[in-house]
């Protein structure tokens, strides 16, 4: 058997290009006593992916020029010697940018097995995967959402923010959502469970704000960073909370945070509000209440979710790209062939 692969052949310094990689064919080995061989189906791209190429991201080890690109993937498992993993199981962890992995279910590989068979098997590295969970305890749990509350969220048309509107919803809350064009801002009203929506290239974001909610918000689901983030700030209630999920503004050129000084930092003090940064696998002992919960609402209608999905291996660095150039509607992934 043959195995394709997408290893780092040079480091990104703007946006990501095909020739940042090479596609390896190389022969695969025979799983040994306590490993088992999955066949990916889907991968997934995420905003930090530019980081591991660069300096891991602080995370993870940086990756070596001619390394496999890291990445997560749900696949099937074809063969197995492993006592806890069956022919057939279908499991989401880290299987790098390749077709074929060979794993030994240790702690390094995040291996998870999904255990829902109604919903397509790319959920779960969405709107069931940790982008979904991400969503999920990102709101809940650091936004600590109650009934009743205004909520805003940055690209929300994104791949954890298009699952947000929806839990804001069945919360009985109220979500708004900025957008970069009005194709997704119709989206996140029409689908996706948002009451209303900004399109922030187009629109004065402060008036629009307080059009929605004149009283302001009592969250705001921060994906985005920089100018986005302040002025939200300043349209915080009193005991606010700011959940800091991401900062995409500022992952292109690779410069810290810190280069965009917040102009109304002052204002969490002010409105004595809370800030509040997180890592997913905090909360990994209840993944699978969240996986439970989520994958009942979407049978039940309430909550929508959107993919958007790219075909071949050979097209992974055009998905992560997509993300930069605020192209993706919804979770960008891709289909291994």
């Amino acid at each position: 058997m043959y195995n394709k692969r997408l290893v780092l052949a040079s480091r990104p310094t703007d946006y990501i290009k095909k020739t940042d990689f090479a596609l390896e064919k190389v022969s695969l080995p025979k799983i040994k006593p306590g490993e088992f061989l999955i066949k990916v189906l889907y991968l997934s791209v995420a905003p930090v992916m530019k980081f591991y190429m660069l300096d891991g991201a602080g995370i993870e080890a940086p990756l070596q020029i001619g390394d496999v690109m890291r990445g997560r993937g749900v696949g099937e498992v074809v063969e197995s010697k492993h006592a806890d993993f069956n022919v057939g199981d279908i499991v989401q962890g880290k299987c790098g940018w390749q077709e074929y992995v060979i794993c030994d279910g240790s702690p390094y590989h995040m291996m998870y097995k999904v255990e829902q068979r109604i919903l397509p098997y790319s959920t779960a590295l969405g709107v069931l995967g940790m982008t979904g969970f991400t969503s999920y305890f990102g709101l809940y749990k650091v936004g600590a959402l109650q009934k009743g509350e205004n909520v805003l969220v940055s690209a929300a048309a994104g791949g954890v923010g298009s699952s947000v509107g929806s839990l804001v919803a069945i919360k009985g809350a109220r979500a708004v959502g900025f957008a970069s064009t009005d194709e997704k801002c119709k989206l996140l009203v029409n689908k996706l469970g948002y009451i209303g929506a900004i399109n922030y290239n187009s629109e004065n974001i402060g008036e629009q704000i307080d059009a929605f909610f004149p009283e302001g918000i009592d969250v705001y689901f921060d994906n985005v960073g920089g100018p986005l983030l302040d002025i939200a700030l300043t349209k915080l209630r009193r005991y606010a909370r700011v959940v800091c999920c991401g900062r995409i503004s500022q992952y292109l050129d690779g410069k810290d945070a810190s280069v965009y000084p917040l102009n109304n930092w002052h204002r969490i003090g002010a409105t004595r509000s809370k800030m509040e940064g997180f890592f997913i696998y905090d909360f990994e002992k209840d993944f699978h209440i969240a996986e439970k919960e989520m994958s009942q609402w979407i049978t039940e209608g309430k909550l929508n979710y959107q993919e958007d999905i790219l075909i071949g291996l050979e097209n992974m660095p055009v998905a992560l790209n997509r993300l930069f150039e605020k192209k993706n509607i919804g979770k960008q992934l891709v289909k291994i062939n």
